[in-house]
């Protein structure tokens, strides 16, 4: 018995060693007899991803039907590198990579100079085609590596609003746009919901919703409609082309729930090549960074701020001489001249400073303050767009009487357009003061949808004193504006425009020759579906806003109800 398990035991030893001394000899022709075949065949096969590769929830746009257009996704890949202390001739290899996808003819030679250099990177974001060409050619010396990159489909629609992903450091992340705003919900971890599949199996709908939304992770969907924003981005390169703007915006918003249906700006860039753009400023929002004195399109405010607190009514009359004098200053009209006994009605007609003065006069500078500070000026607005500001309206809160009453119509006092949209917005909105937003909804990694509900929406004007001055702009549009030219029969439209003089930097004054001119509307006037703003810092040619937005605002007007097919209201 013993004899026995003893063989077995001699039997299993010599097995055991004569495998041993296979595995040594398997292992002295890999490393050291053919070592550099294999390290060049593996080297030559890897096909794992790269350490520093991107990996990113995605953006959506939302058209009309509810369908989602990428804004910005993943693209799958490759690299191409090199192994040039394995590489006889350079030209030779280069030219064969060179036939199938172009590659910098100097930067080549260079790398492939680099003789103790094991890895040089010399093309990216290289197609699945382009790889199966360059595999197929079966050069030792080149490595394919999988790589996964940021592709915006739509190139520069929306660019400022989507914006872009670069580098932090020696990290990749969104450092513009809605890509830098939501950067922790964008960004992959290794916490969060994303990476937890299993998450609803073991949690409740309820606590998982009640989770921060800080840890969590997921794609966004935006309110951005496509084709409108395609539209308005036109609209503003003509305008741009044909008055030789220095920058032009626009501003496309559902008033009820402060849906940004279209954000634009020019000049714009390409998400896909921002590190080409030779003017890094472009990389500033000027609809939430920039602060600009809007002009006249603030009358509107100040007279249903007038109206609202019981002041005046639309047939109340002031005298018009064409000029005030406020704290030893003269303050005209935009053309100096007087029109005697005029209404309400014929301050924003004829877009009379006195007239909107005389409102201040007849409610009192602190009622005044009160109802500008309730519209949101001065403060920011908590659109989703990162660096946002807030206006500038110390004039009205410690400055003398020609301060207020150049804040009537809208110089001294300096807010962004998206804080102007929204102040607007409250007379497209029953007198409620709307929070613009971009993003309406978030999809978590688990599968899990959540719609974002904007906060309780704040009353500033009572609902008879909206409906008073939509029948007052109306008036404006059918009847002043270029003479009624552009009344349509069928659908209330109402607008104002604003011709504002630029300041001085420094306190100067205002420069006699530059203009910022803006324009906004709502329609139809007693049941608004959008708001519509427009701006163009200097533009030439033309003095007044009425002659350089007003069409393109019609234009806008016209499309929106064509494409939403928005029934007459008159």
């Amino acid at each position: 018995m013993r004899s026995r398990f003893a063989r077995r035991t001699r039997v299993l030893s010599w097995l055991f060693i004569l495998g041993a001394v296979f595995l040594i000899a398997r292992l002295y022709f890999v490393q050291i007899v053919n070592g550099d075949r294999y390290e060049r065949d593996a080297l030559g096969q890897y096909r794992e991803p790269s350490p520093d590769t991107e990996n990113r929830g995605d953006i959506f746009f939302r058209k009309l039907d509810g369908g989602l257009v990428a804004g910005a996704v993943m693209q799958a890949g490759w690299r191409i590198a090199i192994q040039p202390k394995i590489i006889s001739d350079e030209m030779a290899v280069y030219e064969k990579l060179n036939a199938i996808l172009p590659i910098d003819r100097e930067r080549f030679i260079a790398s492939a100079n680099k003789r103790d250099d094991p890895y040089e990177e010399i093309a990216f974001r290289v197609s699945d085609n382009q790889a199966t060409a360059v595999r197929k050619l079966k050069i030792p010396a080149v490595i394919l590596v999988q790589d996964e990159w940021r592709l915006y489909p739509a190139g520069t629609l929306a660019s400022h609003a989507i914006g872009f992903v670069g580098f932090q450091g020696n990290k990749k992340a969104g450092v513009y746009g809605l890509e830098r705003y939501y950067e922790y919900l964008l960004a992959r971890t290794n916490t969060g919901l994303y990476v937890n599949p299993f998450a609803e199996i073991f949690t409740s709908m309820e606590a998982l919703l009640a989770t921060d939304p800080k840890s969590q992770q997921g794609d966004i969907v935006t309110s951005i409609e496509p084709t409108v924003e395609q539209h308005l981005e036109d609209t503003l390169e003509a305008i741009q082309k044909k008055y030789e703007s220095k920058l032009v915006g626009g501003i496309i918003m559902n008033p009820r729930t402060g849906e940004i249906i279209a954000i634009a700006a020019r000049p714009d860039f390409n998400p896909n090549t921002y590190n080409t753009v030779p003017n890094p400023a472009v990389f500033s929002n000027p609809l939430v960074e920039s602060i600009y004195e809007m002009g006249s399109i603030m009358k509107p405010l100040t007279l249903a701020a007038g109206i609202d607190a019981g002041a005046i009514t639309p047939e109340t009359t002031y005298n018009d001489k064409g000029f005030i004098v406020k704290s030893g200053k003269r303050i005209s009209n935009f053309d100096g001249k007087g029109r005697g006994v005029v209404s309400m009605q014929e301050v924003l007609n004829q877009s009379l400073n006195t007239g909107a003065s005389f409102v201040v006069d007849q409610m009192g500078r602190e009622k005044f303050s009160e109802y500008m500070h309730a519209y949101g000026m001065g403060e920011e607005t908590g659109v989703d767009l990162p660096n946002e500001v807030a206006g500038n309206i110390r004039a009205i809160e410690k400055g003398v009487d020609v301060d207020y009453a150049s804040a009537s119509f809208g110089q001294g006092i300096a807010v962004t357009p998206i804080e102007m949209t929204r102040a607007l917005a409250v007379l497209a909105n029953q007198g409620m003061l709307p929070e613009p937003h971009v993003v309406t909804a978030i999809r978590y990694g688990s599968g899990i949808v959540r719609n974002i509900t904007p906060p309780a929406q704040k009353r500033v004007l009572k609902p008879e004193t909206v409906e008073t001055m939509a029948n007052m702009l109306t008036e404006v549009f059918d009847k002043a504006l270029l003479n009624g030219e552009l009344k349509q029969e069928r659908y209330s439209i109402s607008a104002k425009t604003g011709t504002a003089q630029i300041s001085i930097p420094g306190g100067g004054g205002y420069y006699g020759d530059r203009y910022l001119h803006s324009f906004f509307g709502y329609f139809p006037s007693h049941d608004p579906r959008f708001i519509v703003f427009l701006y163009a810092v200097e533009p030439q040619k033309e003095i007044y806003a009425s002659h350089t937005l007003a069409r393109p605002f019609l234009d806008i007007t016209k499309f929106l109800i064509n494409y939403y097919n928005i029934p007459p209201d008159r």
